[in-house]
């Protein structure tokens, strides 16, 4: 089945600086390309809020757990999220810095990826959907 669906966890991936000097966070950049190559994006996070609201207007959905009264690493707030983006669990890659949160991903069908640093979630995210990263976001020799 063709992946379709990118879903991020917000503390810990999508404000990881990494080594980036841009003035927005690496992974933040990396989900605004992927959504323009027509990848459906979505922020799943335990906060029952965003700390930057304008982060929202990023992504397709943004599905917090303080809003929907499931938290990760419930297979439901998986579930919900692919179904918020119009998809079938295993459509989705979903990135958390918590193991236990990408199993619970992977439980719930989904691909799933440990994020431990910016250049490797890159790497295995352009691998998966066959997208080249912009130059910027590339890994550095």
């Amino acid at each position: 089945m063709e992946l379709r669906g990118l879903l991020l966890d917000y503390a810990g991936v999508l404000d990881d600086p990494g080594r980036a000097t841009a003035d927005a966070p690496p992974l933040l950049e990396v989900a605004r390309q992927v959504r323009r190559s027509g990848i459906s994006t979505a922020v799943v996070s335990n906060a029952s809020g965003l700390p930057d609201p304008r982060v929202a207007d990023h992504f397709d959905a943004v599905v917090l757990s303080g809003a929907v009264a499931v938290a990760k690493p419930s297979r439901e707030i998986y579930l919900l999220t692919a179904r918020r983006l119009g998809l079938e669990p295993q459509q989705c890659v979903f990135v958390d810095d918590l193991h236990r949160n990408v199993v619970g991903a992977v439980e719930a069908g989904m691909v799933g990826v440990h994020h431990r640093d910016v250049d490797s979630t890159v790497a295995e995210l352009s691998a998966l959907f066959d997208f080249e990263m912009p130059p910027d976001l590339a890994i550095r020799s």
